[in-house]
């Protein structure tokens, strides 16, 4: 994508996620922090935080499981998978188990729903291992959005995406 394509991109996509928010009502989410690479979520990160919504940021665990932290979407270091994460008071596993949206990345979601992202399973681990789950939305890009991605036992389905064009539930 060139640089503008990027930005407005970016435009369309954080005002789907921030819609999407207000539309769930949410006091509480679960997000990421984008690599360069990603759809960048940081707009809707400042808009939630500028709102008193109370964002929990994931922290890779060398055990396969993410902890969590409520961070401030800036202030971040290089985790030990090379993804950016919060500094912050790390808060167990559980602590997901309170967010009203989880907003998860992906490479790509087919048109089921199947997320596909890089390997490590720590989203699917975490939505397979939740008592009672919010609605979980991928965040793409238009052209991630496929026919069908590859799928094993232990990947869960997400219940929509988020691209610069729409917001899509299944």
């Amino acid at each position: 994508m060139t640089a503008r394509e990027r930005e407005t991109a970016t435009a369309q996509l954080n005002e789907k996620l921030i819609t999407l928010a207000m539309n769930l009502g949410v006091g509480s989410v679960s997000a990421y922090l984008p690599t360069t690479e990603e759809p960048n979520i940081r707009p809707f990160l400042n808009w939630a935080t500028a709102r008193g919504i109370r964002i929990l940021f994931p922290i890779s665990r060398d055990d396969g499981l993410l902890d969590w932290t409520v961070g401030d979407g800036e202030t971040e270091v290089e985790g030990f998978t090379g993804m950016p994460e919060p500094v912050g008071e790390l808060l167990g596993p559980i602590a997901i188990n309170d967010v009203d949206l989880i907003i998860v990345p992906a490479a790509s979601v087919d048109r089921t729903g199947m997320r596909m992202g890089w390997g490590r399973g720590y989203f699917d681990r975490t939505l397979g291992s939740m008592e009672k789950c919010p609605p979980v939305y991928a965040v793409i890009f238009d052209r991630e959005l496929v026919d069908s991605v590859p799928t094993e036992v232990h990947d869960k389905r997400v219940d929509g995406v988020v691209t610069p064009s729409a917001t899509i539930s299944f």
